[in-house]
């Protein structure tokens, strides 16, 4: 199985082509947003969802992996002068995305423990 479906969500959202990225999503999907406790159910919720955040953004997918039917996509999200970061993973049933699950992050790094910063840096760029 290609990880199809889930490359052309992330193209078809990137391009506001929200007929296309409605047929890779099936019609009773699950999205659930750990950081935020949220579900979303159903395919046009999840496509309202996306509509509905405020323009002067874009999608820079960075790793797309696949094994079977699941997939796990990396995303950089740059939207003016903040940039979201998102690590995903989806089921994929019949050639459509059935369930998946997105870790969100605003791109802010929290401030690191004390007792580890002798052995790691900060990543800058992202």
């Amino acid at each position: 199985m290609s990880e199809g479906p889930v490359e052309q969500l992330w193209v078809a959202i990137q391009a506001r082509d929200w007929t296309t990225a409605g047929e890779q999503l099936a019609e009773d999907v699950v999205i659930d947003w750990p950081a935020t406790g949220e579900r979303i159910s159903g395919r046009d919720r999840y496509l309202d969802v996306q509509r509905a955040f405020p323009e002067g953004w874009s999608i820079d997918v960075r790793t797309l992996v696949h094994e079977g039917r699941r997939v796990a996509a990396e995303v950089r999200v740059p939207h003016g002068d903040e940039v979201f970061l998102c690590a995903a993973f989806y089921e994929v049933e019949g050639g459509m995305i059935a369930r998946g699950v997105e870790h969100w992050s605003d791109g802010r790094p929290d401030s690191p423990p004390a007792w580890r910063s002798h052995l790691t840096e900060q990543l800058r760029g992202r």
